[in-house]
């Protein structure tokens, strides 16, 4: 599969790059990708939750009154779960949310995010770029020459550019990422993906 090289003016260069059929051409595995994204988003989760149970409350233990002959209730102390101030029953308890997923799966998954966004035509690859320091407005009009700016766009790089990462963080839905880090959850988040050129390798290396 052949697309287009832009430059950071949106301009065609005229170059077309091979994107690897095996990773952005195959038949989209549901299930798999059901299944990484369910771990992304439960790993996200702290899972540090906690209410107090009765044996965790402060107050006395005295048992309120003697158990027969008051014509009322059996009551314990004032920790009662039943009295306004009391524990609570079954409450949440710190837990681990992860969920384990085979790494053929993940990698099955990436590879069907990336092809289900390549058939929509929501992949343009870019001419690699940098800046000397962080400027929001001109990684924004990179954005906006491709015609992506209302896409809720994803910029995939080689290599992790703090520079460009400042320069991308304030600009409302665009997000950017490492190939080596991208998932699939990611991918399928974004609107469109922006690809710096000498990243589809780096890409490759993270699906097979």
């Amino acid at each position: 599969m052949k697309v287009s090289v832009y430059n950071i003016k949106g301009e065609d260069t005229g170059r077309k790059v091979e994107l690897p059929a095996e990773i952005f051409g195959i038949e989209p595995h549901q299930h798999s990708v059901w299944l990484d994204v369910k771990r992304y988003l439960a790993a996200q989760r702290q899972g540090t939750h906690k209410s107090k149970e009765r044996s965790e409350m402060s107050g006395s233990t005295r048992k309120l009154h003697k158990q027969k002959g008051t014509g009322g209730s059996r009551k314990g102390d004032i920790n009662n779960p039943l009295y306004r101030g009391g524990g609570r029953v079954f409450g949440p308890r710190p837990r681990n949310y992860d969920i384990d997923v085979n790494a053929k799966v993940k990698r099955l998954a990436r590879r069907s995010a990336l092809s289900a966004k390549a058939a929509e035509g929501n992949i343009f690859v870019v001419e690699d770029f940098s800046f000397e320091a962080p400027k929001t407005s001109a990684f924004a009009n990179i954005l906006r020459s491709l015609n992506v700016d209302g896409k809720k766009p994803l910029t995939v790089l080689p290599a992790y550019d703090q520079i460009l990462y400042k320069s991308c963080r304030n600009i409302d839905r665009a997000a950017i990422a490492p190939a080596s880090d991208l998932s699939t959850y990611q991918i399928l988040n974004a609107g469109a993906l922006v690809i710096a050129e000498s990243a589809i390798e780096k890409i490759k290396e993270n699906c097979e």
